[in-house]
C-alpha cells in the first residue's frame, strides 16, 4: 500500500481556513484580563491588587493570566497603554489633508487628553503613582513609558511632518509636544488632583481648550519666505 503523503495547502486555502477554537478564546480571555485590570489597579492602587484577584475578576484562572503576561507589571503597563488607546487612539495623530487645518486637528487631541487625563480612573492613577513616589522600584517609569511618554511621542512625531509640510513652525518638536500636554490639562488640573477644586465642565472645559490650541498656533505659525523686490524696468529712451 502506497503511503498517503500530507496534501499542501495553497496560499489562498491558508488565508480562507477557518481559525481553530482556541484562538478566539485566548483573545477573549486576554481582553477580560485587560478589562478586570483596567478597572482594579485605578480602584484599589497597584500594591492592593494581586493577580489572583484580576483572574478572579476576568473569571479565568491565575494560570491563563501568566500566560497572557509575564508578570504583575506587564498587565500594568498593558493596561494603562489599553486606556490611553482607547480615549486617545493612534489614528487621532494622523497628519492632515492640505484641505484640513491644522487647528482642528490638534483640538481633537486636546479634547481627547483633557477627557483622558481627567478621567476618575486616570485621577486615581496620577495620586497612586504620587503616593508610592518614595518606592524604589521603577513602576513609575513602567506607567509613564506606557502612558504620558506614548502620547508625547506621538505628538511630536505628528508636530514634525506638520514642520516639515509647512503647516506649522516646530523647530523644537519634542519640547513644543510637552508644552502643549501641560497647557491642556492647565491649572485646574492639578487644583482637581490635590481636591481643592473641581474639575471645569462643559462650555469652560470647551473655552479652555480653544484658547490653548489658538496660543499654540498662533506661537508655531509658519515663518513667510521674504520674497525679493521686484525691480522696475527701466524706460528705454526713444532714439
Amino acid at each position: 500500500m502506497s503511503e498517503n503523503k500530507p496534501r499542501k495547502v495553497g496560499a489562498r486555502a491558508a488565508r480562507n481556513a477557518v481559525p481553530g477554537p482556541g484562538r478566539p478564546k485566548d483573545l477573549a480571555k486576554r481582553k477580560a484580563i485587560l478589562e478586570a485590570a483596567k478597572s482594579l489597579f485605578p480602584r484599589y492602587g497597584y500594591d492592593r491588587i494581586s493577580m489572583d484577584a484580576i483572574a478572579a475578576e476576568a473569571g479565568v484562572s491565575k494560570l491563563t493570566v501568566y500566560s497572557h503576561f509575564k508578570d504583575k507589571n506587564t498587565l500594568f503597563a498593558a493596561a494603562v497603554k489599553a486606556r490611553c488607546e482607547e480615549q486617545l487612539p493612534s489614528r487621532a495623530f494622523a497628519m492632515p489633508t492640505a484641505s484640513v487645518p491644522i487647528a482642528a486637528v490638534l483640538t481633537t487631541i486636546a479634547e481627547r487628553f483633557h477627557a483622558l487625563a481627567c478621567s476618575p480612573d486616570a485621577m486615581e492613577m496620577y495620586r497612586t503613582m504620587a503616593a508610592r513616589a518614595p518606592a524604589s522600584d521603577n513602576l513609575a517609569q513602567i506607567f509613564f513609558d506606557a502612558g504620558p511618554k506614548r502620547t508625547i511621542d506621538a505628538l511630536e512625531q505628528l508636530l514634525r511632518k506638520a514642520h516639515r509640510a509647512g503647516k506649522l513652525n516646530v523647530p523644537e518638536p519634542r519640547t513644543s509636544a510637552e508644552h502643549f500636554f501641560v497647557l491642556v490639562k492647565g491649572l485646574a488640573h492639578m487644583c482637581a488632583l490635590i481636591g481643592c477644586a473641581a474639575l471645569p465642565q462643559g462650555e469652560a472645559t470647551a473655552a479652555h481648550i480653544r484658547s490653548v490650541v489658538d496660543l499654540f498656533v498662533r506661537a508655531h505659525e509658519p515663518v513667510e519666505t521674504p520674497q525679493p523686490p521686484v525691480r522696475k524696468r527701466a524706460r528705454q529712451r526713444s532714439s
